[in-house]
């Protein structure tokens, strides 16, 4: 995001814009809400200008988030200008199967539009989670790299299949495009924009002062045999190889267990999930030893042996690989 517009001293514009869909994620929204308070508290501190925003939606006036709660919003602009950076939260659905009736809803078509407008102008769009789902159906993801919720991945590698997908990130930038993760990879999706735009100085304190830090990687929430629950080959291979453990797995075995050859085996899960299936085996194994770390009542080596990695150096060559962590960080 280089390409975004520093700020300058007692600019009159805005700098985000939280757009607010119906039935949007509510923690979503209240988290944008209370970063943007605290860092505009904060900003004099380490001498930036504070934070400007406004919340918008397609239909002006109050929209319920759910338990109780309404916020009022203004109508999104007619005119989109580059200098502000549209936040857009996720959607409140449960799974991938809900997302073709919610983009059906009445709501969505000026919303589209109104992205694409922005888009076109040059204006940097942050969402997370289901929103990735609006970006593509407003035709803006067409040869980008972004990220999303790790276990509905595989739905927008479906209906995208020109985007790359990497659910192993947090959040991503391509551009004036910046995507994230699950619902609560939002929060940093907007200390990401704020760095971005305010700096590393008001960010840091940002962090100290709500207690939050940067993440980078999904990859340490992930869990294989919830990413497809709806595919009965993916959830077959993962309960065999979580069966098996520690005995070795092998790519074979598992085509066999799904009667079919591997290279036909290899086409299929590379389909669903964007990765070949050892791939698959090696995440049921650190997904599993992830569990017995956490858990603390194992040594390393122990686990390792529980897994099936044959040695501990293994096991903490793919955990760094992975996950970014060893596993004394795994423990927490």
């Amino acid at each position: 995001m280089a390409d975004l517009p520093t700020i300058a001293q007692n600019q009159p514009m805005h700098d985000f814009v939280l757009v607010v869909p119906r039935a949007p994620f509510a923690s979503s929204v209240t988290l944008t809400l209370d970063l943007l308070t605290t860092a505009a508290k904060l900003a004099c501190r380490v001498g930036v200008a504070p934070p400007r925003w406004r919340v918008c939606a397609v239909t002006p006036g109050s929209i319920p988030l759910g338990n109780g709660l309404h916020l009022q919003v203004d109508t999104l602009p007619a005119r989109s200008s580059a200098h502000e950076c549209w936040i857009l939260p996720g959607l409140d659905i449960d799974d991938a199967s809900q997302l073709d009736a919610r983009l059906a809803q009445p709501d969505i078509p000026p919303l589209l539009a109104a992205l694409r407008r922005h888009a076109r102008a040059g204006g940097t769009i942050a969402g997370s989670c289901s929103s990735v789902f609006l970006l593509n159906a407003a035709g803006l993801l067409e040869g980008r790299c972004v990220t999303t919720t790790w276990w509905l991945a595989p739905a927008l590698r479906r209906v995208a299949p020109t985007t790359r997908v990497e659910p192993d990130r947090m959040v991503h930038a391509d551009g004036t495009l910046v995507t994230a993760g699950a619902a609560m990879a939002h929060m940093d999706l907007v200390l990401y924009v704020l760095r971005q735009r305010f700096g590393e100085q008001l960010t840091a304190m940002l962090g100290q002062a709500l207690l939050v830090e940067q993440r980078r990687l999904q990859s340490l929430y992930m869990s294989p045999a919830m990413m497809v629950p709806e595919n009965n080959l993916i959830a077959l291979l993962t309960r065999h190889i979580a069966e098996t453990l520690p005995e070795p797995v092998t790519v074979g075995t598992l085509a066999a267990r799904a009667n079919m050859s591997t290279r036909t085996l290899n086409r299929q899960v590379n389909k669903v999930l964007g990765y070949g299936p050892q791939q698959l085996i090696q995440s049921v194994r650190l997904n599993r030893a992830r569990v017995l770390l956490e858990s603390g009542g194992l040594s390393v080596e122990e686990v390792t042996a529980q897994v099936g990695l044959g040695d501990s150096a293994t096991l903490r060559r793919l955990l760094r690989r992975r996950l970014g962590l060893n596993p004394t960080q795994v423990r927490g």
